[in-house]
C-alpha cells in the first residue's frame, strides 16, 4: 500500500505562507504609521531576515527532527535549564499574542461601536472578548475548529483586497508625506520599527514542518521555505504600503481598523464595513484558536514536568480546563496593565513584547546548529551539511541580536524580567521531576503560525 500522497513545492511554498499570513497584520498599519511610510525599507529588512531564520530552522528540522521543536534544540544544545526557559518564554508570549489579538478584534468591533475607541471601554472589551472566547473552548473545542474555518475563509478578504486593489486609489504624494512622520534620521526611524514589524513574520518556523509531507525535501523545503517567506512578505510590504498611500499617517496612527478605513477609501463605506466584518470574523477565529494553543501548550509543558501540573489537568474530552481559566485571568490582568491612549499604542506594546521573547528562543535554536554538528551521534552527512549552514546560523543569531537591543528600554527592561523570573522558578521543575516515565525537561514548544 502507497503512504499518503505528498506535495510539491507550489503547494508547500503556499502552505509556509499561509501559516505566516493571518491576524498580525491587522492591526499592525496602525501601529506603523507613527513611524511613517519609511517603515517599507523596514519590511524588507525583517523579510530578509526571516529568511535567513526559516532556512535554518528548516534545515534543522530535515537533518535532526525534534519532537518538542524550537525550545527542543535550546534544550539539547544549552543545557534543560535554557530549555525549560525557552519553552517558559515561549508560552508566555504565545499568550501575549492573544491579547494583541483580543485587541486588534476589539479595535474592527469599534467600526461598528465608535464608543469602543476609549481606553477603559476598549480594555474592558479586550478582556470580554478572552473571556468569551475561553469559556466557548471550555464549552466545546468542536465550535472553535468549525469557527477556524470561517475566519479562513474569510482572513484573507480584507489583506488581498487592499495588497492588490488598492494600487487603483494609491496617492504617492500622500505615501511621500508620511515618510518620515518623526524626522528623525533613516538610521534610527527605520531600526525602530524592526521588532514591530517582525512580529507578523513569527511563525517562520512552521516552515521546518514542510519537511515530513513534501516530495524531494532536500531540494524542496528550501524552496518551499523561501519561496513561502517572501511570499508572505510581498502581501504584508504591499499591504501596509498601500494603505499608507490612501490614508494620511497622523489619521491612520488613530485608526482601530486601518484595512477598513482603507476600502473606506477605495469602495465607500459599505464595503469598509463588509471588510471590518470579514477581519473581525477572522480575528475571532485566530483568538478562539489560539486561546486553546496556549492552554494546550501550557499542558505539554506539564506533562514534561516543565510548567505546574495544574496545567495538565485535562476533563473527559481533554480539554485543560485550570490551564484555559488561568491563562484568561493573567491576561485580564495585563491587558489592564497595558491600557494605552489608542488601541494601536496597546497593539505596539503587547507584540514588541511579544517579539522580544519569540526572538530570544530564536537565537537560543539557532545554537543547535553548532551543537548537533559536533555530536557524535549524528549522522556524518547531516554534520557536514550543518558545518556549512553554520555562517548562516550566525547571521541569524546577529539579526536576532541586533532586533532584541533594538526593542525599546522600558519594553525590552519588561521581556528581560520575564526571562530572569524563569531562574527561581527552575529549582522546583527540578525538585518536582518529569512525569513518570518522561525524560528529563529539555523543552517543548509548538510552532507559531497565523499570529
Amino acid at each position: 500500500m502507497s503512504g499518503p500522497r505528498k506535495v510539491g513545492p507550489v503547494l508547500a511554498t503556499v502552505l509556509v505562507a499561509g501559516n505566516m499570513i493571518g491576524s498580525g497584520i491587522y492591526l499592525l498599519p496602525a501601529t506603523l504609521a507613527a513611524v511613517g511610510s519609511i517603515t517599507i525599507s523596514g519590511w524588507v529588512i525583517a523579510m530578509l531576515g526571516a529568511l535567513v531564520l526559516a532556512a535554518v530552522f528548516a534545515k534543522l528540522a530535515q537533518l535532526v527532527p525534534a519532537a518538542g521543536g524550537l525550545c527542543a534544540y535550546a534544550g539539547e544544545a544549552l543545557g534543560p535549564y535554557m530549555g525549560f526557559q525557552a519553552s517558559a518564554v515561549y508560552w508566555f508570549s504565545c499568550w501575549l499574542t492573544n491579547l494583541a489579538i483580543a485587541v486588534a478584534a476589539t479595535g474592527y468591533l469599534a467600526a461598528f461601536l465608535p464608543g469602543l475607541t476609549a481606553p477603559l471601554p476598549a480594555t474592558l472589551t479586550t478582556v470580554a472578548l478572552i473571556w468569551v472566547f475561553t469559556l466557548l473552548n471550555i464549552a466545546g473545542p468542536r465550535a472553535v475548529c468549525q469557527l477556524g474555518w470561517v475566519a479562513i475563509t474569510l482572513g484573507l478578504v480584507p489583506i488581498l483586497l487592499v495588497a492588490l486593489g488598492g494600487w487603483w486609489r494609491f496617492d504617492p504624494q500622500l505615501f511621500r508625506a508620511s515618510w518620515n512622520v518623526q524626522h528623525l534620521p533613516a538610521w534610527r526611524a527605520v531600526p525602530d520599527s524592526l521588532v514591530l514589524v517582525f512580529w507578523a513574520f513569527t511563525g517562520l518556523e512552521s516552515a521546518s514542518i514542510a519537511t515530513s509531507v513534501v516530495e524531494n525535501p532536500q531540494r524542496n523545503v528550501p524552496l518551499a521555505t523561501v519561496g513561502g517567506v517572501l511570499l508572505a512578505g510581498a502581501v504584508y510590504i504591499s499591504a501596509c504600503s498601500v494603505i499608507m498611500g490612501l490614508i494620511p499617517a497622523p489619521r491612520l496612527a488613530t485608526s482601530t481598523a486601518p484595512f477598513a478605513d482603507a476600502v473606506h477609501v477605495m469602495l465607500g463605506a459599505t464595503a469598509g464595513l463588509g471588510v471590518a466584518l470579514a477581519a473581525l470574523v477572522k480575528l475571532s477565529g485566530s483568538l478562539a484558536g489560539w486561546v486553546l494553543v496556549s492552554a494546550q501548550l501550557g499542558a505539554a509543558g506539564a506533562a514534561h514536568g516543565l510548567f505546574p501540573r495544574v496545567f495538565a489537568r485535562l476533563d473527559r474530552r481533554g480539554v485543560p480546563v485550570p490551564g484555559l481559566l488561568i491563562i484568561a485571568a493573567l491576561s485580564s490582568v495585563l491587558a489592564f496593565a497595558s491600557m494605552s491612549a489608542t488601541l494601536a499604542g496597546q497593539f505596539g506594546k503587547l507584540i514588541e513584547v511579544t517579539t522580544i521573547l519569540t526572538l530570544l528562543v530564536y537565537l537560543y535554536a539557532c545554537v543547535g546548529v553548532w551543537h548537533y554538528a559536533q555530536l557524535p551521534t549524528t549522522a556524518p552527512e547531516a554534520r557536514a551539511q550543518l558545518r556549512r549552514y553554520q555562517p548562516l546560523a550566525l547571521l541569524a543569531m546577529l539579526f536576532c541580536l541586533v532586533l532584541i537591543i533594538r526593542s525599546d528600554a522600558t519594553l525590552l527592561a519588561l521581556a528581560a524580567i520575564t526571562v530572569f523570573l524563569t531562574y527561581p522558578l527552575y529549582p522546583f521543575v527540578m525538585k518536582r521531576g518529569p512525569r513518570i516515565g518522561q525524560p528529563p525537561p529539555k523543552g517543548a514548544c509548538a510552532f507559531k503560525s497565523d499570529a
